[in-house]
């Protein structure tokens, strides 16, 4: 998919109030973070992280969308610690939930050109945080300024995963009780499933809303999506088609962060059930509703909710460690 250009959203700037969120978040240790953490000891980090992105993005259109899902199955584990980025057997990332992740390469250049300039002094957890951030600017979404200093996991266990991610077939009940978990609430989860708005998913995420009929074709099962819309689905994931075929998750602007997803869920065109639950149910809708009406209103309550994000159950101070390679727990 290439960028479109023709419509960028205007980059806003919304930080201030929700830094000053920080102490009511998760743990006492978000407190900790600063916009200012490395003004001393790597002074450049925010450049040479965003440069890293955006070289990039400019050789495949579908990084920001990968490293944007990264952060979050990385926060929503145990906290926003980098843990998703470790490999090997038995880590979060050998997790069945975690095998479509992409976007790690990103990382770790970003971290070898860090370990340059800045030796032993960021940490892949913030690289990570910084990166998905950029990557919604650069995709038209707003510029947030996030908080830094988090340091990295030394812990990362394919058993914490299936009982923290949140599932495509979730009812509302179950995404909130979810998000509530991490100290989110039913706006942030809203707000944050706009980052549909890019990005892909494989037919195996909306299968469940199809069936096979006698003859061997894929139907529409599931009458909250729109039918032409679901015709077109099923012609793209016809019934044994490949692992590798995806599908936008917006079909309008696929490569642009905006508020279409939201025009997109009330016109009955939420590609995975847990987007089309959001406005089925009254207790989101009427966010829904709002965030449709107005870009600027989605892009300041994305700048808020994407910060609480970021600091679910950071490490600090003496907590955790910099790791010198962010695949490597021990390194």
């Amino acid at each position: 998919m290439e960028p479109k250009l023709a419509r960028l959203p205007p980059v806003i700037l919304v930080s201030t109030f929700a830094l000053l969120l920080l102490p009511f978040l998760s743990a006492p240790a978000a407190s900790q973070l600063s916009s200012g953490f490395y003004s001393s000891s790597c002074p450049e980090v925010e450049l040479l992280v965003k440069d890293t992105v955006r070289s990039a993005y400019e050789i495949d259109s579908t990084i920001p969308a990968k490293l944007l899902r990264l952060l979050f199955h990385d926060c929503i584990v145990q906290g926003c610690d980098g843990s998703v980025l470790v490999e090997g057997n038995g880590t979060e990332r050998s997790d069945p939930a975690n095998k479509s992740l992409g976007g790690f390469y990103v990382v770790e250049s970003a971290k070898r050109l860090l370990e340059f300039w800045c030796p032993g002094t960021v940490s892949c957890a913030d690289i990570l945080v910084l990166a998905a951030r950029d990557a919604v600017e650069l995709t038209g979404g707003p510029s947030v300024e996030v908080p830094l200093g988090r340091r990295d996991g030394a812990v990362s266990s394919a058993a914490s995963v299936r009982p923290n991610m949140v599932d495509t077939t979730f009812t509302v009940d179950q995404l909130a009780q979810r998000f509530s978990s991490k100290g989110l609430s039913m706006d942030d989860l809203v707000i944050l499933s706009g980052a549909h708005t890019i990005g892909s998913a494989h037919c195996t995420a909306f299968s469940d809303r199809f069936i096979q009929s006698s003859d061997g074709t894929t139907v529409p099962a599931d009458a909250s999506l729109e039918r032409n819309y679901a015709m077109q689905l099923a012609s793209k994931c016809p019934a044994g088609a490949s692992d590798s075929v995806t599908t936008s998750n917006d079909p309008v602007t696929p490569s642009l962060f905006d508020n279409q997803y939201y025009g997109n869920l009330l016109a009955k065109k939420g590609l995975l059930q847990s987007d089309s639950v959001l406005v089925a149910d009254a207790r989101t809708r009427t966010k829904v509703e709002a965030l449709s009406r107005s870009q600027d209103a989605f892009f300041a309550s994305w700048a808020t909710s994407f910060v609480k994000l970021s600091t679910i159950g950071v490490k600090t101070g003496n907590q955790g460690a910099i790791r010198l390679f962010c695949a490597s727990a021990t390194g």
